[in-house]
């Protein structure tokens, strides 16, 4: 059995506050004509379809269409929900949808209730483990500890007994929304630490053939049977060296594994810029960035003037940008008290100016806003005190 194992489509995000709504429609119109072209037997969703619980109409429409069209193939999709989607908005309707092909799981009391898909072989049991917020399931999982490892491991452990009421040979695929011990993060993920601990091991999942992983946005294989896809488009400037693609899973008569990627349409690659601002306008090997979402770090030890605008010259699709002064070094020894004291507050504020720029303090008109700012402070903790 075929499989397209994808997740974290994240319907409704932006990116540095440019709508990626066209961006993801051409995503799920590759998604649509990759089943068709490569045979796909069913697709796998692993959560965060959307990227807030409430999304805007416009992701709606979009997630809707997507429905249709796969339904439309004929061609079976499971979907759980993520830490980013609503389950019970998502869940919305289920049972109808299913009647067309589209199993959406998103109540974790269900999870040891697959869908049933069959080929040539026999049949495969898919699960859907929606994400599992620990404080949230712990009493329906009758865990002793609010713990991401504690309630999928229940939830697994619901999994491999349904499994084994199955006929012998019954091969088994689950779908989960969590962090896998070894999987690489991010900027773009929202944390789902738990007293401390986000992680669980790649070994809660044995017993079943294949684990469809989402929530980290990089593709990547945790083993062989335990895979993430990544999200389809990048979501961070951390993601600027990933590969997006979605996994081509084949399920073989036995249980067999093997697995493709295939490439997903980039609608603008990204880079980040690390230099002065001289440099970055003038150095003629970064010809190559001038159309690509831009990060532009600026180690000039001062801030030059107009920088974005500048930037924005050559590279018009500059989206970020950061300083990072080249500082001279600075005496470890000396504590922070012991450097403040005796310093006025205009003197802390003009030294912190000379910290950030890498030594050069604030020219005249920039003491002068510094003071002026310094007094409303002043004035206002007066006025405040008179009303007490």
């Amino acid at each position: 059995m075929r499989f397209l194992h994808t997740s974290d489509w994240h319907l409704g995000r932006s990116f540095h506050r440019v709508g990626l709504l066209d961006a993801q429609a051409a995503f799920l119109d590759h998604l649509v004509a990759t089943v068709r072209e490569r045979d796909v037997d069913a697709v796998l969703v692993a959560g965060d379809v959307y990227d807030r619980a409430v999304p805007p109409l416009a992701a709606v429409e979009l997630f809707d269409q997507a429905l249709h069209r796969l339904a439309a193939e004929g061609v079976p999709t499971v979907m759980i929900s993520g830490n980013h989607d609503s389950a019970r908005r998502l869940g919305v309707g289920a049972g109808l949808i299913e009647r067309a092909g589209i199993h959406l799981r998103t109540d974790p009391a269900a999870c040891a209730i697959p869908v049933l898909l069959s080929d040539a072989h026999g049949e495969v049991a898919c699960y859907g483990l929606p994400y599992l917020e620990p404080a949230l399931v712990k009493d329906e999982f009758k865990a002793e500890k609010a713990r991401h490892e504690t309630v999928i491991g229940a939830a697994m452990d619901r999994v491999r007994a349904d499994l084994a009421t199955r006929p012998e040979g019954t091969r088994s695929v689950v779908l989960a929304h969590a962090f896998v011990a070894g999987g690489e993060e991010s900027d773009s993920e929202r944390d789902i630490t738990v007293g401390g601990v986000s992680a669980v091991p790649a070994g809660v999942f044995h017993g079943v053939d294949y684990a469809a992983l989402g929530h980290l946005h990089g593709c990547q294989t945790i083993t062989e049977r335990v895979r993430y896809s990544g999200s389809p488009l990048a979501y961070s400037f951390s993601e600027t060296h990933h590969r997006k693609t979605v996994w081509i899973v084949d399920l073989g008569p036995a249980g067999e594994i093997s697995a493709e990627r295939v490439d997903c349409p980039v609608p603008r690659p990204l880079a980040r810029l690390r230099g002065t601002l001289d440099t970055l306008l003038d150095d003629a090997a970064l010809e190559k960035h001038e159309q690509s979402f831009i990060e532009a770090t600026l180690t000039d030890a001062v801030r030059p003037a107009e920088p974005m605008a500048r930037l924005a010259q050559r590279f018009p699709y500059t989206l970020s940008l950061v300083f990072e002064p080249e500082r001279s070094a600075e005496d470890p020894a000396a504590s922070y008290a012991q450097r403040l004291k005796g310093r006025s507050d205009q003197q802390i504020a003009e030294d912190f100016v000379a910290h950030v720029r890498g030594g050069s303090g604030p020219d005249e008109p920039e003491r002068t806003v510094l003071r002026g700012a310094l007094d409303d402070v002043r004035v206002a903790d007066g006025v405040r005190e008179v009303a007490r």
